[in-house]
């Protein structure tokens, strides 16, 4: 019988230990006073070595948050270099001073950065976890293979010159204004995200060297800048309600969007506009039975005009409702908020379309922005 019992006692503690040996392969595994906490815990990742691999550690409460932590440690190794080398792409990411409206505009950098570094962690892979029984935290650890990532990253960057320099040789090859400036936005736009793929290419190189493009980002953004200040001029015409504030807040924000503005019925002399940009804007009061608020309708309509055949290429329309105390607040706020959206919104809608990023409607008539009556 104590034969038996031992014989019982060895073989659980046999069993055990295997369970440990298993277990510590994945997730860790510490007793009778054993320590097997593994090195990678402190940055000492001995299976993945600094020259072939990059890691990051994951640190939780729980297994799924360490997870995505050690994710994001990599993550930000990446994001950090990105944002280093913005400063080389400022005349793309920063167009300032532009005519009166001395504001900025910028293209975000976290845009850029999160489609780059997204592609970056499909190479990502959770390599190992361990739980600290004592503490009661969840540890992961992260790891990316630098061959496979650079290899990766050099057929993005190769498949973004390939586009670059077809829309590049279309661009200056075109003689259609719209269509030069539509291949050569399009090639600016793909070389900062083939110059942020470059970024992310030097971090994942153990050289820290990148891969040269054929072109620059000031080069093109320049060429495009010139380009549009004298070879894209656009007239814009409101009538209607607070029609001068309202054209105001529209052209300061077409010249936010890097195009060239001018006011009037024809720009002014010896101005050969290309696009005319013509709309009504309307404040109507609403009467609704309310005692305490007095409101205010806003809409408008805008149409994009061809100017040498007066062929309409765009439309866009937009509206809201404003209430305050007074008939007069509620009609400053109304103006308010349109001149915001006009100067926002619509500019933008615009400016997407001009540039080839997003189409407006094309209808047969103005949108029904505005009631019929009132226009």
């Amino acid at each position: 019988m104590i034969r038996n019992s031992r014989f019982i006692f060895h073989r659980a503690i046999l069993t055990l230990g295997s369970l440990c040996l298993v277990a510590t392969a994945s997730s860790g595994c510490a007793w009778f006073g054993g320590n097997a906490k593994p090195g990678w815990v402190d940055g000492a990742a001995s299976d993945y070595p600094p020259a072939l691999y990059l890691i990051g550690v994951g640190q939780s409460d729980n297994r799924n948050s360490a997870v995505d932590q050690a994710y994001a440690a990599v993550a930000r190794i990446f994001k950090a270099e990105v944002t280093a080398q913005a400063k080389d792409w400022e005349s793309y990411l920063l167009i300032e001073n532009r005519g009166s409206t001395n504001a900025e505009r910028r293209l975000t950098l976290d845009v850029v950065t999160r489609v780059s570094t997204d592609k970056v962690i499909e190479n990502v892979r959770i390599a190992d976890a361990w739980y600290d029984r004592s503490k009661g935290l969840h540890y992961a650890l992260a790891v990316m293979n630098r061959s496979h990532a650079e290899a990766a990253l050099m057929d993005r960057m190769t498949a973004l010159d390939r586009a670059i320099e077809s829309d590049v040789t279309e661009s200056r090859g075109s003689t259609e204004k719209l269509a030069k400036i539509r291949n050569l936005r399009r090639a600016a736009r793909n070389l900062v995200l083939r110059e942020a793929y470059n970024a992310d290419l030097r971090v994942v190189r153990p050289s820290g060297r990148g891969a040269a493009s054929a072109y620059e980002v000031n080069e093109l953004s320049n060429e495009l800048e010139r380009f549009l200040a004298t070879n894209l001029v656009l007239v814009v015409q409101v009538s209607g309600d607070h029609a001068e504030p309202i054209q105001r807040a529209l052209t300061e924000g077409l010249i936010r969007e890097g195009l060239t503005v001018k006011t009037g019925a024809a720009g002014g002399e010896g101005v050969s506009p290309e696009l005319l940009v013509r709309g009504t804007v309307r404040l109507i009061p609403i009467h609704i039975k309310d005692p305490y608020f007095k409101y205010v309708r806003w809409c408008s309509d805008f149409e994009i005009v061809e100017a040498a055949t007066r062929r309409v290429v765009g439309a866009v329309a937009r509206g809201g409702k404003e209430g305050h105390l007074t008939d007069h607040e509620a009609t400053a706020k109304a103006l308010r908020v349109a001149e915001r959206e006009l100067s926002s919104e619509v500019a933008t809608a615009i400016a997407a379309h001009i540039f080839g990023e997003a189409a407006l409607s094309m209808p047969t008539a103005m949108p029904a922005g505005c009631p019929r009556e009132d226009r």
